[in-house]
């Protein structure tokens, strides 16, 4: 019989408590095994190089933004990145799915359910929190980059097509300054400063 490959993990830096829990139980998985652990934000990249993990757990709560997850996704294509928020709602979640991430989970989710999802994620199989389904998180709950609107992602999707300011405007029945602020807002929260570094921000 042909012994199970263990499937490699690299864990953020997280709370202590959170991050404690997160280790235990996913070292008591004898199909998991820990490459590297309490990994800060800005050192992530270069540990998913380095380590090559096929899950990485990325703390929302450490992104500087949500390009955060699509500049990880996009450099690191064959990680799996499992998203773990305070009670995300369907907007955290959906946003972080449509930014590459393969699960968004709240850091509440039981042990069993975290470890369910890093298995799932490792097939590239996406997951949602429960409180996806029905109602968004209490304002104020949330800690992590903000996120972008319905409205401000209506934008987004036109200007990924190139679209005009006047073009956009048109598509979505709004003034072209409505347009012009949603699209700052946008820029600021993917950080980025204009059409170009949007573009290879978002281009796959």
């Amino acid at each position: 019989m042909v012994a199970r490959r263990s499937i490699t993990v690299a864990l953020a830096r997280f709370e202590d408590l959170v991050a404690r829990g997160l280790r235990a139980f996913v070292e008591d998985d004898e199909h998991l095994e820990i490459v590297a652990a309490d990994v800060e934000q800005h050192d992530l990249d270069g540990v998913l190089r380095v380590h090559r993990p096929r899950v990485a757990i990325v703390n929302f709560g450490g992104l500087r933004s949500p390009a955060d997850v699509r500049r990880l996704h996009t450099a690191h294509p064959d990680t799996r990145l499992v998203v773990l928020a305070n009670r995300p709602g369907p907007a955290e979640a959906n946003q972080m799915l449509a930014f590459g991430a393969t699960a968004c989970l709240s850091k509440d989710t039981q042990a069993r359910d975290v470890l369910n999802a890093i298995h799932l994620a490792s097939r590239g199989l996406q997951v949602l929190p429960r409180s996806a389904a029905g109602g968004a998180a209490t304002a104020g709950e949330q800690v992590g980059p903000d996120l972008l609107t319905p409205r401000e992602a209506d934008v987004l999707e036109h200007l990924q097509r190139g679209a005009s300011n006047a073009e956009i405007a048109l598509a979505l029945h709004v003034g072209v300054e409505t347009v012009r602020t949603h699209r700052r807002n946008i820029y600021r929260k993917l950080g980025v400063r204009t059409r170009r570094e949007l573009a290879g921000l978002t281009s796959r």
